[in-house]
């Protein structure tokens, strides 16, 4: 209701400023051609003329939603405009016929000719305006429909990536979380292990509890992070060490919902994972103008000539894509001693 109630405050609004400006367009025209008579019936006369066209508008707009103008669109959608074209082209005539007959904008007509014969006329002459007004009129609402379809599909898509991430960290990281559980017990560590069932039972609880957010601020990202991070701690016993560098300046910056954990994840799977003695994560953030860059970089084998992007890359790009377009990216790539992804999104904030 609130949307309709926009769009014809909007509608009528356009209609007003377009009355307006050939209404007095046509009086400062006339005045300058010498017509005595007073110019504020032609005024009213003009202004009131595209009254029509403002009532109609709705219509035209429901018209582009139920048939839409496309390449290959079947005859009956043609035939449909074509009729709803020139019925508001009749009524339009009609309404000027009955304005001119009371305001008499030129004064009485000294010559009475039948009202059918200046009817048609009237609807003939005004024919191609009408034909570009109203064919105006569907190929904007066309658009915003069009655009506003795409946008909503785009978030339905993103969402839908954003729930496929939650339901691949909790049985993959779950079962492994639960594997490193029964190690503390059966080593007889039961306070390491309490702990590591608490902290799995708040990530867990972050994960499926999740508002819908697309993005949050970087500094709750990171705090999810770190609680991931502690777990993995506890699983390799000493073997992971984690170094974090994110400027406190940078904690309101929007980011990807569950954009680092896939990243880390890989980093310590495909990294620290297949090295006995282990090794270290960093994670960095730094803004370079408009954009902010996040490294997450490992300390384990380089990657393959034939390396291809797993899951969760592939995942995550998606998401920035749908997102950010063009504005972002990531990339994963070898460097010195080791292997780091680059996260590039714009810099933004809530506020912005």
């Amino acid at each position: 209701m609130q949307s309709r109630a926009r769009q014809a405050v909007s509608v009528a609004l356009i209609w007003l400023g377009i009355a307006l400006i050939n209404a007095t367009q046509n009086v400062v025209s006339l005045r300058g051609e010498g017509v005595n008579r007073p110019l504020t019936y032609y005024f009213a006369f003009t202004a009131l003329g595209w009254l029509v066209w403002a009532c109609a508008t709705p219509l035209a707009l429901r018209m582009a939603l139920l048939f839409p103008p496309v390449r290959g669109a079947a005859a009956r959608t043609w035939l449909a405009h074509a009729g709803a074209c020139l019925a508001i082209g009749l009524v339009h005539a009609g309404w000027g016929m009955l304005l001119l007959m009371v305001i008499q904008p030129w004064g009485p007509d000294p010559q009475p000719r039948p009202l059918t014969t200046l009817l048609l006329g009237r609807f003939l002459s005004q024919l191609h305006i009408n034909l570009i007004i109203y064919a105006g009129i569907v190929a904007v609402g066309y658009t915003i429909e069009s655009r506003r379809r795409a946008a909503e599909l785009t978030e339905q898509l993103s969402r839908a990536q954003l729930d496929a991430l939650r339901r691949q960290l909790e049985p993959h990281f779950l079962f492994n979380t639960l594997n490193a559980i029964a190690g503390l017990v059966r080593d007889h560590r039961n306070d390491d292990a309490v702990a590591m069932i608490a902290g799995l039972s708040d990530l867990l609880r972050r994960v499926v509890d999740g508002t819908g957010r697309q993005q949050v601020p970087l500094a709750e990202e990171m705090e999810f992070l770190e609680r991931y991070l502690e777990i993995q701690r506890a699983r390799f016993a000493g073997r992971l060490q984690v170094s974090i560098d994110v400027p406190s300046e940078l904690a309101a910056a929007q980011v990807p919902t569950l954009i680092l954990q896939p990243l880390v994840e890989n980093a310590i799977q495909h990294g620290i994972g297949q090295r006995v003695e282990g090794g270290e994560v960093r994670v960095n953030a730094v803004r370079n103008g408009v954009a902010l860059t996040i490294r997450v970089c490992n300390e384990g084998p380089p990657l393959a000539r034939d390396w291809k992007a797993g899951v969760g890359v592939s995942n995550s790009r998606a998401r920035l894509a749908n997102l950010y377009g063009d504005e972002s990216q990531l990339t994963v790539q070898n460097c010195t001693g080791g292997v780091e992804a680059v996260l590039r999104v714009p810099y933004r904030t809530a506020a912005q």
